[in-house]
Parts: C-alpha cells; structure tokens; sequence
C-alpha cells in the first residue's frame, strides 16, 4: 500500500538466505557427511499434507542453487496457487548432501509462508465485494520479516510499511510523548522539510475527539481508526468524507472484518497474519522415481 521500498529485491533475498543458511549449517552438516558417499545422487519430492495456498516456492529454488547450482529443481506448481493434500509440489535431484543440507531450511520457509498466504487468501476473501484491502503489520518475526511479508503479498494482502525507515507513523505513544497530536504532526512536517524527505505520514487516533483535531490540523497521508467499534468507525469516514486515506486497525477478527469492511474504510491491518497462522503441513521425502 504505502511503502516504497522494494525490499523484495534480489540482493535483500540473497543476504536473507546467506543468514539462514549460515545459522544452520555452521562448519558443515556433519550427519549427510558422516552417512552419505559425496558423490551419492538423490530425488527428492516435497509433499503437501492439507489443503492451502502454497508460498515460498520462488525462494526454494533460490535455497537450493544457492548451495548448489547443479541441482534440478522442478516445480509442479506456483506460488500462490491452491494446493491440496497429497499434491507434490516440486521435485529435486542432484547431490544428496546437497539436498539433505538445506532440507530444513526450505520447509521452514514454506511451511510458515504457505501458512500465511493461506490466512491472507481467507481473510481476503472474507471482504471480498468491499473496497477495503487487507494489509500486514510490523508484528512479525525478527529476520523472517521478508519471507513474512512476501507471503502476504502472495497470498492476495497488501504489504504496509516494512519497517521504521520507510514511512512516518505517528501511533499513540509519539502522539502523547510529543505532546498531542497537532505537535506530533506540526514536528514531523517540520522534519520531513528541513531533511528534503518524501516519507507519506500516517496519525493513529483513538476516537472521534482525535480524528476531528487530525482533521483540523491537516498535513497527513492516512488516518488510522484504532480499536474503533464498527458505529464509530462509520461516523469517522463520514468525517473524513474522503480526505484521506482511511486504515483500521486493532482487534480485528475473523469474526468482525467483514462489518469493518462494510464501514467504508481503504484497508484493514491485522497482525494476525504473520504473527498467528497455522503453518501449513509440508514434507520433503526421498523418492525412487
């Protein structure tokens, strides 16, 4: 939605598999290199075990080559396609120990981003027929946010800021540490001018006393309703009347997104999708075939 950064560019997906591979692999994989001959040859398919939307296929293959350029990934699928139990979703053939050592890795990453794209879809589809888009939050795993969000982004959500350098947003704490809301805004224009950036600016507000003094001050992006009950959340996009782009926030369920979708608003931001999925049931077994 907001964010400028690309941050799914080739050099940030590369030093997240470096990291990654490096905090599991260490000195060597010391069990393939004990058991298995070095030039043993191996299949191997990765298996679903329930229905959902398959992630991280992209990066799987990216993993793979990245500790072997030789090995043969074929895929049967794509990211963000449904899947069901007992589809195979990819093969690959090439060194054992090269597939051994990375193994873990692989389903680690698609098992939770296949978890959250497939939470992204439901929800999404949940409010489909509304003009309120589903967006994530920064509520996600310490050096896993890319996969995080790229999932997101597969699974039909829209990514919102990716982290505290690409947009301005002034959330309850700024607000009260600043002194208020107009200081906070009056501030951050004055910082954004002196320093020549660009960053869109978003006011977090608590009730419709504090969307009428955003209103009033003016010199922001997008205003979020937080925590706001559906009939309040209604009274404040008609205050807003289209000024601004308009975001809720907090509390929303599976119960509820759609009566907040109803309201009117532009998107909707639930952390639950990268911090409260169900990882979705993957397996990566030999094969003879």
């Amino acid at each position: 939605m907001i964010t400028s950064t690309n941050y799914l560019n080739e050099q940030a997906i590369q030093k997240f598999i470096d990291s990654a591979i490096q905090e599991d692999l260490g000195n060597g994989d010391q069990s393939s290199i004990a058991s298995i001959p070095q030039d043993a040859e191996a299949t191997a398919k990765l298996h679903i075990k329930e229905n959902g939307i398959i992630a991280g296929m992209v990066l799987a293959e990216k993993i793979f080559h990245k500790i072997d350029k030789s090995l043969i990934f074929e895929r049967y699928v794509n990211d963000g396609d449904n899947v069901a139990k007992n589809d195979i979703a990819f093969q690959i053939r090439g060194h054992a120990r090269s597939i051994l050592m990375v193994e873990r890795l692989v389903l680690n990453c698609m098992q939770r981003m296949s978890g959250i794209a497939t939470k992204t879809r439901h929800l999404s589809e949940m409010i489909k027929g509304s003009n309120a888009r589903l967006q994530d939050t920064r509520k996600t795993s310490p050096n896993f946010r890319l996969a995080e969000k790229w999932a997101v982004k597969i699974g039909g959500g829209k990514n919102h800021r990716f982290g505290l350098y690409d947009m301005i947003m002034l959330k309850d704490n700024h607000i009260d540490f600043a002194g208020g809301i107009a200081k906070a805004i009056t501030a951050t224009k004055k910082y954004l001018s002196e320093t020549g950036q660009t960053l869109k600016i978003e006011i977090e507000t608590r009730n419709l006393k504090e969307v009428k003094e955003v209103l009033e001050i003016g010199g922001v992006d997008i205003i979020m309703l937080d925590n706001m009950m559906p009939s309040e959340m209604r009274e404040a996009i008609s205050m807003i009347a289209g000024k601004y782009i308009t975001e809720a926030s907090g509390g929303i369920t599976e119960q509820n997104i759609q009566e907040v979708a109803e309201c009117g608003i532009d998107f909707i931001s639930v952390g639950a999708l990268t911090h409260s999925f169900k990882s979705l049931d993957l397996s990566l077994k030999a094969t003879s075939s």
